[in-house]
């Protein structure tokens, strides 16, 4: 690490005790920022971690909706996110007043449903949801808390809707949003990296399109890759599906494995550009300030009702499944 970069983490360890913070860093930053964090995860366990932090202070290190869920699970606490500009594709994809103009229509043409919303959504969007998912519960709310006899309305991810539309066995009717990152692996490059490297095993996020999951051995959220991969005790190499930070994550915890990242259509790498704003000066200067702070919104009273009864509680099942093994 360059000696400016020593430094700034220094100044961030000192700023910490200080304010008395707790640092939570999702999969998908940067090394340096993860090294950095008192607790990495994904959505899920970070939304848990968030509510046994007794800290005054915590600082997000992700996008603004995740740093949004954890002010409504924390509603007493100061949350501060780097920089407020990182948001998501998922979010952009469903405008709350374009699902509440949808909604409606079906409720005007009697049909029977209960919206299941991504957590990769805004807080209007969750208070208009039903239940709140992650890639880590969303099997099982979909099997075991939407009651039968309702249609589900998914949103706003489609791949993910599909996925789980395929493994569950429920209709849903699917919003037509995406994650840009994991929307445009390719799959030419990925049957040439399985050419080039036969034995290697292939692991895809479900945010994925089907023509990239179809060619995975394994298909699981980030925190059952991780699971999965500490299941191979010999050196294995892996073909990784997902923001390519994750793969930061498995070299710490499993370095006796080689991980390859899949490319993109148009580059070499997949980074999300919204992630990559938390910077390493940045979170020095939100502690420094105190500001990007997550302050309460009328939306979050709602929003967080539901988040509390889709997240806190510990799913009987994980969105992974085994592909061709």
């Amino acid at each position: 690490m360059p000696a400016i970069l020593d430094d700034i983490s220094a100044e961030i360890l000192d700023l910490k005790k200080q304010i008395g913070a707790t640092i939570l860093a999702h999969y998908y930053q940067d090394g340096d920022v993860q090294a950095l964090a008192d607790i990495t995860g994904d959505s899920l366990k970070l939304a848990r971690e968030a509510t046994h932090v007794d800290s005054p202070v915590i600082v997000f290190c992700g996008v603004l909706f995740m740093a949004e869920t954890a002010k409504m699970l924390n509603p007493a606490k100061t949350v501060l996110l780097p920089d407020l500009q990182a948001g998501c594709s998922l979010v952009d994809a469903c405008p709350a007043d374009k699902l509440d103009r949808y909604q409606e229509m079906l409720r005007i043409n009697g049909r029977q449903f209960q919206t299941v919303c991504y957590i990769n959504s805004s807080a209007k969007v969750k208070a208009l949801s039903d239940w709140v998912v992650t890639s880590g519960n969303a099997e099982d709310v979909v099997r075991n808390k939407v009651p039968p006899g309702y249609e589900i309305l998914f949103v706003p991810d489609k791949h993910l809707g599909r996925y789980l539309q395929e493994v569950t066995g429920r209709e849903m009717i699917l919003w037509d949003g995406s994650c840009m990152v994991h929307e445009i692996f390719s799959v030419g490059d990925l049957l040439k990296m399985k050419k080039q490297h036969p034995t290697a095993k292939t692991i895809a996020h479900p945010e994925c399109p089907k023509n990239i999951l179809d060619l995975a051995d394994y298909v699981g959220g980030t925190e059952a890759m991780i699971k999965h991969v500490g299941g191979y005790a010999a050196p294995t190499t892996f073909l990784v599906a997902t923001e390519p930070n994750m793969m930061w994550q498995l070299q710490q915890r499993f370095p006796q494995h080689t991980y390859l990242g899949v490319p993109g259509i148009t580059c070499a790498c997949n980074n999300c550009p919204h992630m990559a704003r938390n910077t390493l000066e940045k979170i020095r200067d939100c502690m420094r300030t105190g500001r990007p702070e997550i302050t309460w919104q009328p939306e979050f009273d709602k929003a967080k009702d539901v988040l509390a009864r889709s997240l806190l509680n510990p799913p009987k099942s994980e969105l992974v499944h085994p592909h061709g093994d």
